[in-house]
C-alpha cells in the first residue's frame, strides 16, 4: 500500500514537473504547432479554417499566444506571415489556408500600388523617360542583355496541310545550342502581296496550342489573311521531349519563353509574305502575361491583345509569368504598367467576371485609357469586359479578336462571317494532336544534339550568355 502511494506521489511530481517545463515561457519562444494555434482560433473565433493536414505537419509558431488580437483576421496575419502562409476567406466565418502568394495581392493593394507608380509621370515626356528606363531592365531582369548569339542552323519545317482556305506547317526553331521552340504556322491558302502574322502563345489550358479552341483561332485568322503562329511554352507541349513538365515551374521558364519569342519574330519577319508594319501578338491567360511582356520588350510587335490576364493585382501565379524579378524593375512595376508601354500600338484587353481580371473596368482600364491619352491615341486601346463570363479564351473571347485585328490590320472580317453576317468558325479542321508534332509521335526526329534536361539548358544558357 505505501508503496502505491510513493509511486502515485512521484508519478503527481513528474507530472506537475512536465506541466511547468512545457508551460509557454520566453524560454521556449511561446513556441506552439501550428495545428494547435489554428485549433485555437477557431475555438476562439468561431470560425472555420480548411487545411491540407501536409501545410501544418512540423511547423511551429513562435510567440504564439502573443499574436492574437480581437480580431480574427489580424490575428491569422500575425500568426501565417512569419511561415509564409495565408487564408482564403470563402465566406462569412469560412477560411481556407494556403501557402502564400507573392503574385497575388487584395485589390485595393493592387490599385494603390498601380497609383503609386502613376505618380511618377504626368505627361508623354516623363512617360517616356520611365519608359527607356524600364526596358533594358526588363530585360537584365530576364537575363538576356545582351541576348544570346542566334544559333546559325534552319527551321526544321514538316510537310503544309491544306484545308479550307488556309495552310499549317509545323516547325522548330533553334533558340540556344540544341534548345528548340516548337509550333505550327497558319497562313491563308492564298497570298497575295505582304500580310499580317499575329504570334499566339497560350496559357496554362490542357494540350495547350493543340486545343481545338487554338486550333479555331489560328485558322480563323488565317482564313481572314494573316499568319498566325501558335507555339509551345518552355516544357510545355513538344517541348516536353527535352524537359520534364516540373521544369515549366522554374524560373528560367520565363527568360526561355521570352527568347523563344524573339526568335520567332526573327523568322517571321524573314518571310517574304510577311508585313512588317502589321505584326501582332496575342495570348491567354499565362500567354497573356507573356503577350503584354513581349510587346513591351519588342517593338516589332505594333498590336498586342492580351487575354483574360492583364491585372494591377495579381502578376502572374506561374514563375513562367514573374519567377523573373521582372516587376522589381524601375523600383517596382506591375504587369498594367508593363501593358501601358505598348502605348499607342492598339491593344484590347478582354476581361472576365471570374478572375484577377473581374476589376479591370474599375481601375487598370482608366489608367491604360490615360496613357494612351499621352499619345493623342486613348481610341487605340479597348476593353472587352465580359462580366458572365470565366477564365478561358472561347468564342465570346475569340470573336472580338477578330475584329480587332481585322479592324487594325486592315483585313476584311466578312471573309470569316456566314449569311447572317455570324462569325462562322465551323470550316475549321481540328486536327489531333500527332498531326502538329514537329519531331514525329514518339519524338524519334528530335535532333540528336538536342540538350536533354533543365541541367544541360542552365549550363548551355550560362555558357550563351557569356559569349
Amino acid at each position: 500500500m505505501i508503496r502505491g502511494k510513493l509511486f502515485a506521489l512521484l508519478l503527481c511530481l513528474l507530472l506537475c514537473g512536465f506541466d511547468v517545463y512545457a508551460q509557454q515561457t520566453t524560454d521556449s519562444n511561446y513556441k506552439k504547432p501550428l495545428k494547435e494555434v489554428l485549433d485555437e482560433i477557431q475555438e476562439k473565433y468561431k470560425v472555420k479554417i480548411k487545411y491540407n493536414p501536409d501545410m501544418v505537419k512540423d511547423k511551429w509558431v513562435n510567440y504564439a499566444e502573443w499574436r492574437l488580437r480581437p480580431d480574427v483576421d489580424t490575428t491569422l496575419s500575425n500568426v501565417l506571415t512569419s511561415l509564409d502562409l495565408k487564408v482564403n476567406k470563402e465566406g462569412p466565418g469560412r477560411y481556407k489556408l494556403k501557402e502564400y502568394e507573392y503574385f497575388r495581392w487584395s485589390v485595393s493593394d493592387g490599385w494603390k500600388e498601380l497609383d503609386r507608380i502613376a505618380s511618377e509621370y504626368h505627361d508623354k515626356e516623363s512617360w517616356e523617360v520611365r519608359k527607356a528606363m524600364l526596358r533594358p531592365q526588363l530585360y537584365k531582369a530576364l537575363e538576356l542583355s545582351p541576348l544570346p548569339a542566334k544559333p546559325a542552323s534552319k527551321p526544321i519545317i514538316t510537310p503544309k496541310r491544306i484545308f479550307d482556305g488556309y495552310t499549317v506547317e509545323n516547325i522548330a526553331i533553334e533558340i540556344l545550342p540544341g534548345l528548340y521552340i516548337n509550333g505550327s504556322l497558319y497562313k491563308p491558302l492564298k497570298i497575295k502581296g505582304k500580310i499580317p502574322v499575329v504570334l499566339s502563345p497560350d496559357g496554362h489550358w490542357e494540350h495547350q496550342r493543340y486545343r481545338a479552341d487554338c486550333q479555331i483561332r489560328c485558322a480563323t485568322l488565317a482564313r481572314m489573311g494573316a499568319m498566325a503562329y501558335s507555339y509551345d511554352l518552355f516544357a510545355w507541349g513538344e517541348s516536353l521531349l527535352q524537359f520534364k513538365e516540373a521544369d515549366h515551374r522554374r524560373s528560367l521558364a520565363q527568360t526561355i519563353q521570352a527568347l523563344g519569342a524573339i526568335r520567332i519574330l526573327d523568322y517571321v519577319l524573314s518571310l517574304k509574305e510577311t508585313d512588317p508594319l502589321r505584326v501582332g501578338i496575342s495570348g491567354g491567360s499565362g500567354g497573356g502575361s507573356h503577350t503584354e511582356l513581349m510587346t513591351a520588350l519588342d517593338d516589332r510587335i505594333k498590336l498586342s491583345a492580351p487575354v483574360v490576364s492583364v491585372s494591377s493585382y495579381f502578376y502572374g501565379g506561374c514563375p513562367c509569368e514573374s519567377g523573373m524579378p521582372i516587376h522589381q524593375c524601375g523600383g517596382g512595376t506591375d504587369n498594367v504598367e508593363i501593358a501601358a508601354m505598348a502605348a499607342p500600338r492598339p491593344q484590347l484587353l478582354i476581361s472576365d467576371g471570374q478572375d484577377w481580371t473581374a476589376h479591370m473596368p474599375e481601375h487598370d482600364f482608366p489608367y491604360l485609357k490615360k496613357m494612351y491619352g499621352y499619345y493623342g491615341a486613348a481610341d487605340m486601346v479597348e476593353n472587352v469586359h465580359l462580366p458572365a463570363e470565366g477564365h478561358d479564351f472561347g468564342p465570346s473571347k475569340r470573336h472580338p479578336l477578330y475584329a480587332f485585328v481585322a479592324k487594325n490590320f486592315h483585313l476584311n472580317i466578312n471573309t470569316i462571317k456566314d449569311k447572317r453576317g455570324n462569325i462562322d468558325e465551323s470550316k475549321v479542321t481540328i486536327e489531333k494532336e500527332p498531326a502538329m508534332y514537329v519531331f514525329g509521335d514518339k519524338g524519334e526526329k528530335l535532333p540528336s544534339d538536342a540538350i536533354k534536361g533543365f541541367d544541360q539548358l542552365q549550363k548551355v544558357f550560362a555558357a550563351a550568355t557569356r559569349e
